[in-house]
């Protein structure tokens, strides 16, 4: 496509050598930043196979910009069917957008997404999206004096500038809090987990079984949809996304830090928070081969941080301490273990009572997150 004075060409992904150069990319973009975490190759060719289970209700473009022959740029067009049918509006996504410093290669690679979704029929645009909001979202905007947490997403200083000087809008905000063990209110907690006790003795909490992790899976899968369903952005989760994500947590999973919260004999919440593999990850440049995965074992037992991944309490057990149990029954198992940190995220801006929940147990603010839109 040309543009005054320059030649930017955008090409589609078509093949699997496509496919590589768009996956490495990011090497380029990120080479000697020392926060960037390689994410595994392995793990991103799935996520763009045909076969993954957010395929079976979306469609996805790759492109890649070039100038002079050089990869100068990567962005992805999709659109969640399901997201739409649910929201009830014609909105597609960017995703997986990575750019030189060049506002001229961000609007080639925008614009050529923006009419690929406009013939599709969209009305909107929305991201980064890498793929939906069940997955990596958002742009990092501020925060980046530290590495990313396991699942969360990184990039330069100054994509919010690229992004914005494309004419993109701010559309929701995501923060993360740090926890740390030497601020962690433990006393105080203590004393409200008791007489949380003393006054709801039907309340109790119990780990994920690591041998019924389906079965389990499935609990979770059916308060996530519940207690999320009116949420910003929200997509209910669907029966091969939540076994998918089954099968790739399993050999991440310390059971002590996934709780369920019953109600008598009725599960009413839980929270899935997982070591920070991401210290591991940094590590391993992207491959797990046989050297891979004894780096992998090495490095694992010198993770000190956990991400509080998930939390879902259905609506009408909320506001009876349900959340707060979930919370400090996980990081108190979490000291317990010799983790010292807990990143909690995402909370949405708009979710007054997470953010007061987290603050009030010592928990910081400290990177944020921004979701785009445009209108097409």
């Amino acid at each position: 496509m040309g543009m005054t004075g320059r030649e930017i060409q955008i090409e589609e992904i078509k093949d699997r050598r496509d496919l590589m150069a768009f996956i490495r990319f990011p090497w380029e973009i990120y080479k000697g930043d020392r926060y960037w975490v390689p994410p595994l190759i392995k793990d991103q060719l799935s996520k763009f196979s045909p076969a993954h289970p957010f395929r079976s209700h979306s469609e996805m473009i790759l492109l890649m910009a070039y100038e002079e022959g050089r990869a100068v740029g990567r962005i992805a067009g999709i659109i969640d069917h399901n997201y739409v049918t649910y929201h009830h509006e014609k909105t597609g996504f960017f995703g997986f957008f990575e750019s030189i410093a060049d506002p001229g290669v961000a609007g080639a690679l925008l614009s050529t997404v923006g009419n690929w979704l406009r013939e599709h029929g969209m009305e909107k645009m929305l991201g980064p999206m890498n793929p939906s909001t069940n997955d990596e979202c958002g742009l990092l905007i501020e925060g980046f004096d530290s590495p990313p947490s396991l699942l969360m997403p990184y990039n330069p200083r100054y994509y919010p500038s690229l992004l914005e000087g494309f004419g993109l809008k701010k559309a929701m905000d995501l923060y993360a809090y740090l926890l740390e063990e030497s601020s962690f209110h433990l006393d105080r907690l203590n004393r409200i987990t008791e007489r949380l006790r003393r006054d709801e003795p039907r309340l109790h909490i119990r780990p994920i079984h690591p041998r019924h992790l389906e079965e389990d899976a499935k609990i979770i899968q059916e308060i996530l949809n519940q207690a999320w369903s009116r949420n910003w952005g929200f997509v209910p989760v669907t029966d091969e996304e939540i076994n998918l994500m089954a099968k790739e947590f399993k050999p991440l999973v310390v059971p002590d830090l996934i709780l369920f919260a019953y109600w008598g004999e009725e599960p009413v919440g839980f929270s899935v928070a997982l070591p920070d593999y991401n210290e591991v990850l940094k590590h391993l440049n992207g491959k797990l081969g046989i050297f891979g995965a004894i780096k992998f074992l090495y490095y694992s037992r010198k993770i000190k941080k956990i991400r509080v991944i998930f939390l879902g309490v259905k609506d009408a057990f909320r506001k009876k301490g349900v959340e707060g149990l979930l919370y400090i029954e996980t990081f108190r198992n979490a000291i317990r273990k010799g983790y010292h940190q807990a990143e909690c995220s995402w909370i949405l801006e708009n979710n007054p009572l997470m953010q007061h929940g987290i603050e009030a147990m010592g928990g910081k603010r400290y990177k944020t997150y921004r979701i785009y839109e445009v209108s097409l």
